[in-house]
Order: structure tokens, then C-alpha cells, then sequence
């Protein structure tokens, strides 16, 4: 429960205790609260039927997340992947921190928008094409290049303007030139970050594969599923931080 704030423990509790209800229990135990985290993290279980390609995409898009998620060291750690729609997704990759964190780098960051890119590169690598299911990915990614070109200063183009971000920050004034170069930034670290993506799922496609598979035979896949099915994750090597302030993070459909 790293991350969670009081009204989340809460709702955590509340859920494990309507589903302890569900399945005819008087006590609480371990495995409510794992069903209550997945419902407070990923959302609610939805009864859509995805048609095989529909399925087959999504777990594609699932396994390119999980994938970086799983190589990438500075990342929050790979908690569970699944294909199972939830919420407004209709597949999951939940990652979970392992320490509270309280602040964070930019290459950190950098990775982070490798990871929400993955399933969007997945797609296309696999299929070819991008599909609708990344509009979210997209929407985090671009809102997070934003903040690190315009609020934090993260850009080799700070160094021309030392102030750009404490001035956009507080919504000062500034010129269109000004504008454009900002999201000419921002439009570079995306490139970047999908590029990188593309790369290394390219480099490890065994393993995107293996992930898929698994995926569409079990629907869900833990820590040690995905272990047994492409040997164990990279040593989180993070000193410092996450940008939602320590919640997990889960990346959908």
C-alpha cells in the first residue's frame, strides 16, 4: 500500500471487506485485500467479450508495457499485466513502488515515458499499425513531456532560457517563438521514447512474444508468471522518485 493516502487505505479496506462478503467469508483475509487492490488500482472487472484479434492486439499492447517495465531499472516494478478489461481499459500493466519516493530525476522520467509508449510501439511492430486502445497512453505521455519541458526545466533549450519553467508554470507570458520551441521539445522526447521502445522490444522479441502468449492463455500474469516465462526482471536501480507522488502506476488499452 506504498503511496496509498488514508481515503484510498479506506476504500481498500471496504472493498476487501465487500468481497470477503462476496465469497460467503466472516473475515477479511490476504487474498480480498489482493482482489480489493487490483479493484482500487485498475478498476472495476468489465463483462466485455473481446473478439481472438481484439484480444490478441491488446495483449501485444499489455506485453510491450510489462516488457520495458520489466527491463527498464529505474521504473516502478511490474506488479501484474492483464487482458482482462477494466475500468475504461480494456487491458493493464500495474506497476507498483517498492519505497516511498518523494522526488525524481529526469532519467527516470525519461524511462517512465519508454514504458507508456510501449504498447503503442508494440502495435505497430507487431500489427504494423497503431490502434485506438494507446489514446490514453498518449494523453499521459504527452501531459508528462509537457511538465518535464515546461514546468521543470528538463530541456536542452532551458539552458537558453533558464526560467522557462517557473514562467510557464505560473502562467506568465510568453511569445509564440517561445511556444513553438516547447513543443517542438516536447515532440522530441515523445520521438525518442518511442523510439527506444521500438528498439528494445525489436532487440527482445522472443520475449514480447512469450509475454503475449501468456497473456492470452491465463488473461492475467503476476511476478512470478512473468519470471517463469522470461527469467526475472532487472534490478530496480531507482534512488530517487515517482511523478504521481508514490501511487502505482498502471498503463491501459
Amino acid at each position: 500500500t506504498i503511496g496509498l493516502a488514508a481515503a484510498d487505505l479506506r476504500n481498500l479496506v471496504n472493498e476487501a471487506a465487500l468481497n470477503a462478503t462476496r465469497e460467503g467469508r466472516d473475515a477479511v483475509t490476504r487474498e480480498d485485500f489482493d482482489v480489493a487492490r487490483d479493484r482500487v488500482l485498475m478498476g472495476a472487472k468489465r463483462e466485455e467479450v473481446l473478439s481472438p484479434h481484439e484480444k490478441q492486439m491488446t495483449a501485444y499492447h499489455e506485453a510491450g508495457h510489462a516488457l520495458l517495465a520489466w527491463l527498464l531499472p529505474d521504473v516502478d516494478s511490474v506488479h501484474k499485466v492483464t487482458v482482462i478489461p477494466r475500468g475504461r481499459a480494456l487491458g493493464v500493466t500495474q506497476l507498483l513502488p517498492e519505497e516511498e519516493r518523494y522526488s525524481i530525476g529526469e532519467r527516470r522520467l525519461h524511462s517512465e515515458l519508454v514504458v507508456m509508449l510501449g504498447g503503442r510501439a508494440a502495435d505497430k511492430l507487431v500489427f504494423d499499425e497503431y490502434s485506438a486502445g494507446a489514446e490514453d497512453d498518449l494523453k499521459r505521455a504527452t501531459g508528462l513531456a509537457r511538465r518535464m519541458v515546461g514546468h521543470w526545466g528538463m530541456s536542452e533549450v532551458s539552458e537558453d532560457h533558464p526560467f522557462l519553467g517557473k514562467e510557464i508554470h505560473e502562467s506568465r507570458q510568453f511569445s509564440e517563438e517561445t511556444a513553438r520551441v516547447i513543443d517542438q521539445e516536447i515532440q522530441r522526447f515523445l520521438n525518442s521514447a518511442h523510439e527506444r521502445a521500438t528498439e528494445m522490444l525489436s532487440s527482445q522479441r522472443d520475449k514480447l512474444d512469450r509475454i503475449a502468449q501468456g497473456l492470452l492463455e491465463n488473461e492475467m500474469l503476476g511476478k512470478d508468471e512473468l519470471t517463469e516465462l522470461i527469467g526475472p526482471a532487472t534490478e530496480r536501480s531507482y534512488a530517487t522518485s515517482s511523478a504521481d507522488g508514490g501511487n502505482g502506476q498502471a498503463s491501459g488499452a
